[in-house]
């Protein structure tokens, strides 16, 4: 049987605080990627009781995803945006999900980021990476921007930290290690980075701006 809305924010609020939980739940988060960071960031939000996420990906689940990312057998196939729509429904009932089945570009960033007061890049690619950052910096001066850098291979862990690179914009991961030949990525390396995002995100919505 599934609690009531508000059985499930008494026991955040429990566990949180009142006050926190509520910032918690008034807010709204645009989760760019959902591969590994993205997927793992978007199920820390929805489990810390973030009431709005707007979820964006373009790609299906493939075999090679389910290694370090949140999908299971059964979704092979589907898009990223259904596949994690579901899981999350599962997680946080209560959560309002928005998600766009599309690729993120220059042209297109300013009317579907235009909403959210917090934005997180969780890409893979390098170049995807960079446009993003660079244009969100550009046309939202105003938001938070919460991005990931480096987090392959099995370097040790510890060397994964967040850093305020400069005013409202964050980047986590080692900033060294990408994927590269012998240098995988591993489920357990990679939820270290996309803990660290989706925990800066959590600071912001606290209001807590230091890292």
């Amino acid at each position: 049987m599934i609690p009531t809305k508000e059985e499930m924010l008494e026991a955040l609020a429990k566990r949180h605080g009142a006050q926190m939980q509520k910032k918690l739940s008034d807010a709204s988060v645009a989760v760019c990627g959902l591969g590994g960071l993205g997927s793992n960031i978007s199920i820390a939000l929805a489990r810390a009781g973030v009431g709005r996420l707007h979820i964006i990906d373009f790609d299906n689940v493939d075999i090679s995803n389910l290694n370090r990312q949140q999908y299971f057998p059964d979704q092979l196939g589907m898009p990223k945006t259904e596949a994690l729509k579901q899981t999350l429904a599962r997680i946080a009932p209560y959560c309002e999900i928005v998600s766009d089945t599309v690729k993120l570009t220059q042209d297109n960033i300013p009317l579907l980021l235009k909403e959210e007061p917090v934005i997180c890049e969780a890409f893979d690619s390098p170049d995807q990476k960079a446009m993003l950052v660079n244009t969100v910096l550009e046309t939202f001066p105003e938001k938070f921007l919460v991005a990931g850098s480096g987090m392959a291979g099995t370097y040790s862990a510890n060397l994964i930290h967040t850093r305020r690179v400069a005013g409202r914009f964050y980047l986590c991961g080692d900033e060294t290690n990408g994927v590269a030949e012998g240098e995988g990525l591993f489920a357990s390396r990679v939820l270290v980075c996309a803990a660290h995002q989706a925990h800066m995100i959590i600071r912001l919505i606290a209001g807590e701006t230091e890292c």
